[in-house]
């Protein structure tokens, strides 16, 4: 078996399990408890007023 057809086997079947986990992972990260404050500074933070020199 060559090494292309190795990485190939391996991307096929863990690849594809590894990336489904990672991004399920990122998909629930927002989600975590304690992380309510975070997103709700994040959200309005645009909406805040700042002093930029102006």
């Amino acid at each position: 078996m060559t090494d292309y057809e190795t990485l190939r086997q391996f991307a096929d079947s863990f690849g594809l399990l590894v990336m489904a986990i990672i991004f399920l992972a990122l998909c629930a990260w927002p989600f975590r408890p304690g992380a309510s404050e975070r997103n709700r500074h994040a959200a309005n933070s645009i909406l805040e007023d700042h002093e930029d020199g102006e």
